[in-house]
């Protein structure tokens, strides 16, 4: 008699995995072979099929029918955006951004994460028809770098993956900004007169001190549709809409938390794989390893792999010396270095710049998101191998020192 389901699946073991903060990182790294296998196969054609198929409703003035792909990045990345949101104003107001002695290392390190690779990239693309994928290197992917730092456990400190971690939020709030001003389409003034209204009654809201998330949530919705329509790209309202919910610094849960816990898991399981499977579906073809060495592909990969920890370290040496910030208890220099590598995993929001970069241009697309991966596969490989040899020598000395 064959054995119960239950019996043949340790719940407690997918539970504890499930609620992991590593485990988001492994199920969108499964979600990217996935969907370079699909790509790479016959089902390739008629994904992309569905991909560019239309839904939703159009009449009365209202338009809502877009390709599954557009729903995919301009629809359920707003659910993403308004996590991400959350998370920035709640550091903000009790985390690691809360004070200026604890925000100016984060800040400043993300200010070098930011600015080198995009240096680096217009380096080699100024004066071609690229150079305005300069954005497509400059934002660390949450899931994947502390999905990778919390696998490597007791190996490095916990203020590491703080300053991590912080240090990401920053550079998000970084690209959210990038992205709104300088990847907009044509702008049309009466739909962001309308939306700008609703955020000011969002704000209002606030002001009354309404704890119900629907009084956001339902007019975050109207806001997404009017700021969609004005040209500035549609998720910016879903970090409109959190800047908004209200939080309070003390052990009651608030209306930000109790959302931020409620989008948690369906962002990082459901949204993020969904986001994964539809735009890194790459169809390899001849030439495109050799176009790695071509303007964009030397761009993005140097401006990643390279600028992302050169940018980090600098600005946080420099701000340590100039007496600006300190590093966090138990870390040190190398471990800066590290966990630098492993800002250059540029993965989710380097390949949402690259489309918004490249708008049409298919053959542009395919070759920056190959150079993403490549690039952030390069630096969670080196970051991880140079974390855990740094550790392996420090337990060493220790063993060394008690004998």
């Amino acid at each position: 008699m064959a054995k119960p389901i239950t019996k043949l699946i340790n719940l407690k073991t997918f539970r504890e995995f499930f609620n992991s903060s590593s485990s988001g990182g492994i199920i969108l790294l499964i979600c990217v072979v996935i969907s370079l296998l699909i790509a790479n196969t016959n089902a390739g054609y008629a994904f992309k099929d569905f991909l560019e198929s239309e839904f939703g409703f159009e009449g009365g003035g209202i338009g809502l029918r877009y390709s599954v792909l557009e729903w995919i990045n301009d629809g359920l990345m707003a659910i993403f955006f308004l996590l991400v949101g959350l998370e920035i104003k709640r550091e903000i107001v009790e985390g690691e951004l809360s004070s200026l002695k604890q925000a100016s290392l984060p800040v400043l390190a993300a200010i070098g994460g930011v600015v080198a690779p995009a240096l680096i990239f217009s380096l080699f693309n100024n004066g071609t028809p690229t150079s305005h994928g300069w954005g497509i290197p400059m934002a660390t992917d949450i899931a994947f770098a502390l999905g990778i730092i919390s696998l490597l456990g007791n190996k490095v400190p916990n203020g590491l993956k703080v300053f991590l971690a912080a240090l990401a939020i920053v550079d998000d709030l970084m690209a959210i900004l990038v992205i709104a001003i300088f990847y907009t389409n044509d702008l049309h003034l009466n739909y962001l007169m309308y939306a700008g209204i609703v955020f000011l009654v969002l704000i209002v809201f606030n002001r009354l001190r309404i704890k119900n998330i629907f009084f956001y949530i339902i007019p975050g919705i109207i806001m997404w549709y009017l700021i969609h329509h004005s040209g500035i790209h549609a998720t910016i309202a879903g970090v409109l809409t959190a800047l908004t919910l209200p939080t309070t610094p003390d052990d009651s849960e608030s209306p930000l938390e109790k959302l931020e816990h409620a989008l948690a898991k369906p962002v990082n399981f459901i949204i993020m794989p969904i986001f994964a499977i539809a735009n890194t579906n790459i169809t390899f073809l001849h030439g495109m390893v050799s176009g790695l060495a071509g303007h964009l592909g030397l761009g993005i990969v140097l401006g990643l792999f390279i600028g992302k920890p050169l940018g980090i370290f600098t600005l946080s040496w420099l701000s340590v010396k100039a007496k600006i910030a300190q590093l966090p208890s138990e870390t040190n220099w190398k471990h800066v270095i590290g966990m630098g590598m492993l800002g250059g995993i540029g993965f989710t929001m380097s390949i949402f710049i690259s489309i918004l970069s490249f708008d049409g241009a298919i053959a542009l697309q395919t070759e920056a998101k190959f150079a993403i991966l490549v690039a952030s596969l390069l630096s969670g490989i080196v970051g991880v191998t140079w974390l855990s040899l740094y550790s392996k020598k420090q337990k060493k000395k220790a063993v060394t020192a008690s004998k």
